[in-house]
């Protein structure tokens, strides 16, 4: 029994890397000398590293928003249908995919999809079909076409535009005419006009 204990014991302490604040490791002090560390900073350390610990452990993990009414039956089905449902768009989330969305649509859409696929429906018809309802912003990866490749040369062309049109402005104002002064005559005509 006593030795369970010395083990258990053992098992509980915390790691020496936690038991000594990171302060130590700086050039002030010298690499490992932990004569300075004081109790209080042992114990700081401790918390710290128990905080990070916890909030890594208790961090968000991506929880599916599939409710187990809305799963087929046949597991092969389900991972199809899990499958096209990380494709597609959730129309009033906008940045997250019908499979992890709670709104009301993305249910929808999510027993849509399992639907089309237990009517025996391919994998693009099943996309095809909600594309065609939806529209091409409901993918979360829109397929190649001349829109989508307009959209992505636009800034690029716009920039050479720009850069073509400031070189250009350059040009003509290092070719503009000097300003001549006055002559004499224009200037008496000036000075009368101004003179009223």
């Amino acid at each position: 029994m006593m030795r369970f204990r010395k083990v258990f014991v053992r098992a509980l302490r915390v790691p020496a890397i936690l038991r000594v604040p990171l302060t130590a490791f700086s050039p002030q002090m010298g690499r490992g000398d932990f004569s300075r560390v004081t109790r209080r900073q042992q114990i700081t350390a401790r918390w710290k590293g128990l905080m990070i610990a916890a909030v890594i452990g208790l961090a968000p993990f991506p929880a599916l928003a599939v409710n187990p009414d809305e799963v087929l039956k046949d597991p092969v089905l389900e991972e199809r249908a899990r499958g096209l449902s990380a494709q597609l768009r959730c129309m009033v989330c906008q940045n997250q995919s019908i499979d992890d969305s709670n709104a009301e649509l993305a249910r929808d859409l999510r027993l849509l999809v399992r639907e089309r696929i237990v009517d025996g429906d391919s994998d693009a018809q099943v996309i095809d079909y909600v594309v065609s309802r939806y529209g091409e912003f409901v993918l979360l990866k829109p397929r190649l076409s001349g829109k989508t490749v307009a959209l992505w040369a636009m800034p690029v062309g716009l920039f050479l535009i720009g850069g073509v049109t400031v070189v250009m402005m350059a040009r003509r104002r290092r070719e503009a005419p000097e300003e001549r002064a006055l002559s004499a005559e224009e200037q008496a005509r000036l000075d009368k006009l101004l003179g009223d």
